[in-house]
């Protein structure tokens, strides 16, 4: 009798010992919260556990989520190359080593006679995981540089997706793929209960819910069922803290991000047809509002939320530090992809998210080129 696909799971989990958890490279509050809660239930099945995002920065409104600050933004210590020296005939006195010109030189003196190419051996330590999770990525291309850098790792090693975006290319060896699901931390929750309710804390509890919430406005947006909700009863009984969730999430904005979303608002355009919407940013909206280049994610995450209406969302702003510097963001729902959306000016990024940076051109250039580019690339789809 075959395996069920939390089966197959359970027996991959009970066979590894390290596990790497990693995030689509635009992480959003949902596929952090996830991955929270992921590790916390696997460490209690003592299991060696990393959660790694590519650029990672954590967000401030989710620093009441514990062990949010154990994510990184980097794969360290992933192999060890092993030099190995023959000391049945010839005994090691001391071992130095020093770089010079990019080069490691590595000393090795011994206490009588000579060592030889004849005693030296080199080899490679096995991969450092033996599992990998991964969490809101569409397709391995959208993890980004962990990725790019380190290809052999994901080749080599069994991966379990998790997602719920029509656009996920089941790239996983088990793919748990959810399109009718609000959230991943929803299929998460759901896998959890499948092999160990009992392992479900408090605070994993939170961090679910926590995921749960953002996707869905509050429980407000038209994809939620009367099993959404169940869910996130259950969880209240879990012990999630839904009052200290919608507090850091909706009731903690600054009186800096007031002023970055006053001026942003304020010049916001709307193509209701294709629902495009789009705003500008300059550098003296930065020096105003006290807000940091890095904010505008937070800024972006709650946009998208709190207008559901709005598929597609494009934020142009100007360099903080270099005069001219122009970045474009394109943040798409699941019906459209973003990179392809901007695919004339060679972004990075992928279908949910890309990004473009360009020289020699004004904010307003830049905005009217790409809202341009895409009003007319979505009449050609029609016609």
């Amino acid at each position: 009798m075959s395996l069920n696909e939390t089966q197959q799971l359970n027996q991959l989990l009970e066979k590894s010992r390290h596990i790497l958890l990693i995030l689509n490279s635009t992480q959003n509050i949902d596929s952090i919260c996830g991955a929270v809660a992921w590790k916390k239930w696997l460490d209690k099945q003592n299991k060696q556990v990393d959660i790694i995002a590519d650029n990672f920065i954590l967000p401030k409104n989710l620093k009441f989520i514990k062990g949010v600050e154990e994510i990184r933004p980097q794969i360290s210590h992933l192999q060890k190359f092993i030099l190995k020296v023959d000391v049945s005939k010839v005994k090691i006195d001391t071992i130095s080593y020093d770089v010079r010109d990019n080069w490691l030189s590595i000393y090795l003196t011994p206490k009588q006679g000579i060592i030889t190419k004849n005693e030296l051996r080199t080899a490679q330590s096995g991969l450092k995981y033996d599992l990998i999770i991964s969490i809101n990525a569409q397709n391995l291309e959208s993890l980004g540089e962990i990725f790019f850098n380190n290809t052999d790792l994901f080749y080599k090693v069994p991966i379990i997706n998790f997602d719920n975006h029509p656009g996920n290319e089941h790239f996983g060896q088990i793919n748990f793929v959810e399109l009718n699901a609000t959230s991943v931390s929803e299929i998460i929750y759901k896998t959890m209960t499948q092999i160990n309710e009992a392992n479900i804390d408090a605070d994993m509890a939170t961090a679910l819910l926590a995921g749960m919430i953002s996707q869905t406005q509050s429980f407000k947006t038209s994809n939620v069922t009367p099993h959404t909700l169940n869910i996130a009863g259950q969880l209240m009984n879990l012990g999630a803290d839904r009052e200290n969730i919608v507090k850091n999430l909706y009731r903690t904005k600054s009186i800096a991000s007031l002023k970055i979303w006053g001026e942003a608002l304020s010049r916001m355009g709307h193509d209701s047809k294709i629902g495009l919407a789009w705003t500008s940013l300059t550098r003296e909206d930065f020096a105003r509002s006290g807000v940091a280049e890095n904010d505008l994610k937070d800024f972006m995450d709650e946009l998208i939320t709190s207008s559901p209406e709005t598929k597609i969302i494009l934020l142009t702003h100007e360099d903080v530090a270099t005069a001219g510097k122009i970045h474009a963001h394109l943040y798409a729902d699941k019906q459209f992809d973003a990179k392809a959306l901007l695919s004339p000016f060679h972004p990075e990024g992928n279908k949910k998210i890309a990004s473009f940076t360009v020289m020699g051109k004004t904010l307003k250039e830049v905005e009217n080129e790409v809202v341009a580019n895409i009003q007319n690339t979505s009449e050609a789809k029609k016609s």
